[in-house]
């Protein structure tokens, strides 16, 4: 199983080009399930998460045509030849849930497998279900898996989200663009992603109104046409790389992505005093400070702080001068990388939902465990800014997400490398 090898205390210097986003590939990866036409996509990254809607998708009848150094994908679903999403798949992956709308809205049933994916927390599929049954299926849980199904076709409905969730909200976006008449989300997700996704529903021929708003109105089609897209640069990868040099030192300049998606981790990114410059597409930051100013940080639903950049802020906050906490909000269980940053120097305290940082001079490298996908480049950019050699194991979670994230920093002047 391989692990990645950092000897820290070098700056970073250099250029990056962030990957097409992860989070939006597997909502438009599904989309192609409501039309028989070719969805054609660029800006794909190579991941494993990728692979595995690949798989997905291609059990279910889709044909799929791939060149990976073009970052080009193309999904054509002329016929469902199946309608079972097994568990042996989508055990692998959350997103493998959002198959189950576009099944519901092209052929009326779905048996799809309640889904796996990170271990950080409970994340239930119980809004998912409750949009879907307000369109009129009939829902079934038994032996661990979703049995779906709709007498004719999906019927328009006004939907109130009791709390805000991106899966339920592009599952539901989905089915409500083949639906009967015209359906009304509030209260949904406001992620760049889910902009991406609704831009590309209304390229092919879909009705969405109130896009990057709380409120969708979606007014369902009779079919969607093929359409090429480019995806949205990936914010995550976007803010991970910003923190490599503001913790390790130098100046990177960051390009892929807009940082208007990243207001308010960059607003506490310069809090702590790291020095940020803007372009339309790209960000360049660099660390003159001899220390970090402490920061209170709170996760929450776009345009707030995300939760995917937690663990690497936390990361950074071990080296600030002084206290800083970071509260999560969206999920429970998601400080799992605070024992390992302890391993390296950190001073860590968890209750709860609630991490308390003490700041540290110096952390060392040590062996550390990657337990989910964002701890795991947690301890990657902790290593960069430790003394001594750091070892990274179980980085397969880091494969999920992060497509040459070794390669992209020692562009940049790390001493890093994959080992098996």
């Amino acid at each position: 199983m391989d692990k990645i090898y950092i000897k820290g205390g070098r700056e970073l210097n250099g250029e990056v080009t962030v990957s097409g986003a992860k989070n939006a590939c597997l909502t438009l990866m599904p989309l192609s399930i409501l039309t028989d036409e070719p969805l054609k996509m660029r800006n794909i990254p190579e991941l494993s998460d990728i692979n595995t809607m690949k798989q997905l998708l291609n059990s279910l009848g889709s044909n799929i045509q791939s060149d990976r150094s073009m970052g080009f994908l193309q999904i054509h679903t002329k016929k469902i030849s199946n309608h079972v999403a097994i568990y042996d798949i989508v055990r692998k992956m959350r997103a493998s849930i959002l198959v189950l709308g576009p099944l519901l809205a092209r052929e009326g049933r779905a048996r799809v497998s309640l889904p796996g994916g990170c271990a950080i927390g409970a994340r239930p599929v119980d809004l998912h279900l409750f949009g879907l049954e307000k369109m009129g299926a009939k829902l079934d849980l038994k032996d661990g898996y979703i049995n779906a199904s709709v007498s004719g076709r999906l019927q328009a409905a006004t939907i109130e989200f009791p709390s805000v969730s991106v899966g339920a909200t592009e599952n539901l976006i989905m089915a409500a663009s083949l639906a009967k008449g015209t359906t009304v989300l509030i209260n949904v997700a406001r992620e760049p992603e889910i902009i991406d996704l609704c831009n590309c529903v209304n390229s092919m021929g879909g009705r969405i109104e109130g896009i990057g708003t709380s409120k969708l109105v979606i007014e369902g089609v009779d079919s969607l046409k093929g359409t090429e897209h480019k995806v949205i640069g990936d914010r995550i990868e976007m803010g991970t790389f910003m923190l490599a040099p503001a913790m390790a030192g130098g100046k990177v300049k960051i390009k892929g992505c807009s940082p208007i998606y990243l207001r308010s981790f960059i607003e506490k990114l310069v809090n702590t005093g790291v020095d940020i410059e803007f372009g339309d597409d790209e960000v360049i930051v660099n660390r003159q400070n001899d220390y970090l100013n402490p920061i209170n940080v709170v996760t929450e639903p776009f345009p707030g702080f995300p939760t995917d950049l937690q663990a690497q802020m936390m990361a950074l906050t071990c080296l600030a001068r002084g206290k800083s906490t970071l509260e999560e909000k969206i999920f429970e269980n998601r400080f799992m990388h605070a024992p390992e940053l302890i391993r390296m120097g950190a001073r860590i305290q968890v209750q709860g939902g609630m991490a308390s940082v003490t700041g540290v001079a110096s952390m060392k490298g040590a062996p550390v465990m990657a337990t989910d996908l964002r701890a795991s480049v947690s301890l990657i950019l902790a290593g960069l800014a430790s003394k001594g050699e750091t070892l990274v194991s179980r980085v397969y979670h880091l494969d999920r997400g992060y497509e040459n994230i070794e390669k992209k920093l020692l562009g940049c002047g790390a001493e890093i490398k994959r080992v098996a």
